[in-house]
């Protein structure tokens, strides 16, 4: 028996090899390594089954797939499953791994005995912190054997907007490279739409360029259409080469976007309802279609489900199983171009299989990967491999010094008892910005904790300067005396945030995040009250998932006991209590407008409009 290359990444090369090696042993001509034979088996091109079928696998491959006795050759071992269904390994076509605040290795171990055993990464996220070592770190758990396999999609928002700088910058020239790399499926979400649109936008020629360099290495192009309804909007974004959209809310938007030649990628908080108007209007052909988890933290995967998750949703909101399987099989490797490799179970792909003891519930028996079984129920039995994160990866948070209360303070206009002042909210999707009067105490404009104003700042924990933006902001924080709350998870820059009821206790919670290299910081009456480390690139941690978990509900726990601000904003996912969704309040997609972002020369304030580029005083 010839060795068989190393395909855990791709190489040309040893492709070739590795596929000559299947033929033979298709024909007969050489041994298997095994025969995995099951009660039936889901053919998703034609969504039809197979009953009583087998799998002949050689390495990491998959040989033949016929009925039971029908393969020609010979195996080492055959591995007898007659009660369980074979469906392909799933596939996420949109996912921010960060987001699970695992690194790679842990986050394979969760998602994999649920099922997922491929990801399309869109990495803006680690990527805004260290560009430079982008690939190599989503590459690096595969080159150790985990079985998951990561497609990086190299971020369009590196960095997010003109206004904004930090550990990395993509271009033309930096995606042409990224693209020679065969791992690399294509360009994460184009997420700056008034750069792509408008010529005057400093970011219009560095993102156009990435689109080009996509095109050039016959790669995808992912879009991000929220707040893009309207049809002169949807007809722009798909004439741009922006291939899909996952931020449809309504039946109505998907239909639009679906019926324009945009790939639909729905995420679960609006499946329910998408699916049911696309039944209503008679959609036959889902191939457009995937199911995209985008963003999941572990304490949620581990209480409802990774892709599996999805899939069982979409079932309940009226979906046939065999089209909910398809819609995270082969639909997104094909929109995605990976179909020789995944997506299907048939020669010459990977050997990831899902077993089900109930197809209609996805109630998982085992998930094989590689050729191999890797998990015994939702247990994962597979490979980890330790990872010892070099500096480069943990070492991201850098102030200078520790930060005092005065880093905080906004200043008056001398002889003021009063100033106006720029208010924002939560997900502020309006045109301009509140307008407040608040008064001066000591010669700093003051919170009112009357109208549920309190101060939020963005601390830059990358160029070395530790400069501070903050403002007041409306409806979020602690109401609780000398309370903050400061996390390193700020989509998409990922700098510091921080809302607090005292600028001393902002200072401290901030501190207590450059002490962890990133993670979250609750601070009250002087002391900490909660952590919570992400110390690998300040958004993930590496430590089993149980782990970062328990972290999190002991934060929530201490949190429970704090008095928290809150007032209704235009995003529909805008919860009372404790404010975990305010990582995603620092966003300067589409479509927001005004927002506040690390201070730079250009914007020593912080406050942008980045529709225009406009900036403004916070208080004047």
């Amino acid at each position: 028996m010839p060795k068989l290359p190393d395909d855990l990444l791709f190489d040309a090369a040893d492709e070739v090899t590795i596929r000559q090696d299947l033929v033979q042993v298709a024909l007969g001509q050489r041994p298997a390594d095994r025969i995995l034979r099951v009660g039936r088996l889901l053919d998703v091109a034609s969504r039809s089954w197979l009953e009583d079928a087998e799998i002949v696998i050689r390495g990491r491959r998959i040989a033949y797939v016929g009925p039971r006795g029908s393969y020609p050759g010979t195996a080492a071992e055959v591995v007898e499953r007659p009660g369980l269904a074979a469906v392909p390994g799933f596939g996420e076509v949109h996912k921010h791994i960060e987001s699970a605040h695992l690194t790679p290795e842990y986050e394979a171990a969760l998602v994999l005995p649920r099922g997922c055993t491929w990801t399309c990464e869109a990495s803006h996220e680690f990527s805004n912190v260290n560009g430079a070592k982008n690939l190599e770190f989503w590459l690096t758990a595969r080159r150790a054997g985990s079985p998951a396999k990561i497609f990086p999609l190299p971020g369009s928002a590196v960095p997010p907007t003109a206004y904004e700088g930090g550990g990395g910058y993509f271009g033309g020239a930096e995606q042409a490279s990224f693209m020679a790399n065969p791992m690399v499926a294509g360009l994460d979400e184009v997420m700056d739409w008034p750069a792509l649109t408008r010529p005057e936008n400093p970011s219009h020629a560095r993102l156009w360029g990435m689109i080009g360099a996509t095109f050039a290495g016959r790669g995808v192009v992912e879009g991000h259409g929220a707040g893009l309804r309207d049809l002169p909007a949807i007809n722009a974004f798909a004439a741009a080469g922006l291939a899909s959209d996952h931020e449809a809310w309504t039946p109505e938007e998907a239909w639009d976007k679906l019926t324009h030649g945009i790939f639909l990628q729905i995420r679960p908080h609006s499946m329910p309802e998408i699916i049911a108007g696309l039944l209503a209007r008679g959609l036959a052909d889902w191939s457009q279609i995937a199911f995209a988890t985008d963003d999941r933290p572990a304490q949620d995967t581990l209480a409802i489900g990774a892709t599996d998750h999805n899939v069982r949703l979409a079932i309940e909101s009226g979906l046939a199983p065999e089209v909910a399987l398809q819609c995270v099989t082969l639909n997104p490797a094909r929109h995605m171009r990976l179909t020789p490799w995944v997506g299907s179970i048939a020669p010459g792909r990977y050997g990831d299989i899902v077993l089900l003891s109930d197809v209609a519930k996805v109630e998982i028996a085992e998930v094989w990967a590689d050729g191999k079984q890797i998990s015994e129920g939702a247990r994962y039995t597979g490979p980890l491999p330790r990872i010892d994160w070099p500096e480069w990866a943990t070492r991201t948070v850098n102030l200078p010094r520790p930060l005092v209360a005065a880093d905080f303070a906004i200043a008056a206009a001398p002889g003021r008892a009063t100033m106006q002042a720029a208010v924002l909210r939560p997900f502020h999707w309006s045109a301009d910005f509140l307008t407040e009067e608040l008064s001066v105490a000591g010669g700093a404009v003051q919170r009112d904790a009357t109208r549920a104003i309190t101060k939020f700042a963005v601390v830059d924990r990358y160029s070395g300067k530790g400069g501070v933006s903050r403002m007041f902001w409306r409806g979020c924080g602690p109401a609780t005396s000398d309370t903050a709350l400061a996390c390193s998870v700020a989509h998409d820059q990922h700098n510091i945030w921080v809302v607090g009821s005292s600028d001393a206790a902002m200072a401290l919670a901030v501190n207590r995040i450059r002490e962890l290299q990133g993670g979250w910081a609750l601070a009250s009456g002087g002391c900490i009250l909660a952590d919570l480390a992400y110390e690998v690139g300040g958004l993930m941690s590496a430590r089993p998932a149980e782990a970062v978990a328990a972290d999190y509900h002991a934060l929530e726990a201490a949190a429970a006991g704090i008095d928290w601000l809150y007032e209704p904003s235009f995003s529909p996912r805008w919860f009372p209590g404790f404010p975990h969704r305010l990582q995603f309040a620092t966003l300067t997609c589409a479509p927001w407008a005004w927002v506040l972002v690390a201070p730079t020369e250009a914007i020593p304030d912080g406050l942008v409009n980045v529709q225009t580029g406009e900036s403004h005083k916070v208080v004047w």
